[in-house]
């Protein structure tokens, strides 16, 4: 087994012969976290913390973030799914609970969408289910466009108070890093991508493993009012919303996000054994 140093710098091979960059820690029921845009891997971090005492947590860098390959062009959500199969047949892993944040909870879907037989339960956050709008594709194609142009820190700078709450000072720097440190290639090929997302709000009513749905409160990019309509639409879910925070609960607010996350993880436990513990 890795050791937990080791494994923050290997390496996966998946479709096309992609380098991934991953995290693999602890051990236990496997548990994968994907997140959102234009991060890395790191915005897990209190999770991976948190968790790998009980759980094999696999947080990858998404392709085009943090140490993945950079792809050009265009991202759809069906090539980071397919990347995170790949990822979890590299490690051996059959079945995980999965989770995501903003467009991560987005992947997080389109994996559901494409290989439920893998997924023992669900943590959708701060995100939402609908196809993008014909306003929204074109404002997510417009700033692809300007990323190329200028770079990532001025887009970083405008929307920082949105992603963390002002008074969230500390979660604040590091959120500026991620985005500022991410490539302007790969965070434009995932907006194009999003851009041309399926709509999902079907499928979340008839997914059948456990959900939990979890927003902070101050978040204005997927407004609590999102989260309860995702409540409502799938089967048996459970609704968390994490005070004090805005878009990324799990950076602003981690003590409160972990706790309704391990209840969550302890339901899917019981609902399903998980194999690919080590």
């Amino acid at each position: 087994m890795a050791t937990a140093q080791l494994a923050a710098r290997v390496s996966g091979k998946g479709p096309e012969g992609l380098t991934v960059g991953y995290t693999d820690e602890g051990s236990g029921p496997p548990l994968v976290l994907v997140h959102g845009h234009p991060f890395d891997r790191t915005m897990w971090a209190p999770q991976v913390d948190a968790f790998a005492p009980t759980h094999r947590v696999i947080a990858p860098d998404l392709r085009g973030y943090g140490e993945s390959d950079v792809v050009p062009g265009i991202t759809p959500l069906s090539s980071f799914a397919d990347d995170i199969a790949a990822l979890l047949d590299h490690l051996g892993i059959e079945r995980a609970v999965l989770g995501g944040l903003s467009m991560g909870g987005q992947i997080v879907m389109e994996c559901y969408r494409l290989f439920p037989h893998r997924i023992t339960g669900l943590v959708l956050a701060d995100t939402f289910p609908a196809a993008e709008t014909q306003e929204g594709k074109r404002s997510r194609n417009a700033a692809a466009d300007r990323l190329l142009a200028e770079g990532m820190k001025g887009y970083a700078d405008e929307v920082l108070d949105r992603m963390v709450a002002p008074y969230n000072t500390k979660a604040a720097a590091h959120v500026h890093r991620m985005m500022t440190a991410a490539s302007p290639e790969g965070a434009a090929a995932a907006l194009r991508g999003r851009a041309q997302r399926p709509d999902y709000r079907d499928l979340l009513t008839r997914v059948s493993v456990p959900t939990l749905v979890v927003v902070g409160r101050d978040d204005t990019y997927t407004p609590v009012a999102d989260a309860e309509a995702m409540h409502a639409a799938i089967p048996g879910s459970t609704l968390a919303v994490i005070e004090s925070s805005a878009h990324l609960p799990n950076l602003e607010r981690p003590g409160a996000f972990n706790a309704v996350f391990r209840d969550h993880l302890d339901l899917a436990g019981r609902a399903v054994p998980g194999p690919g513990a080590r």
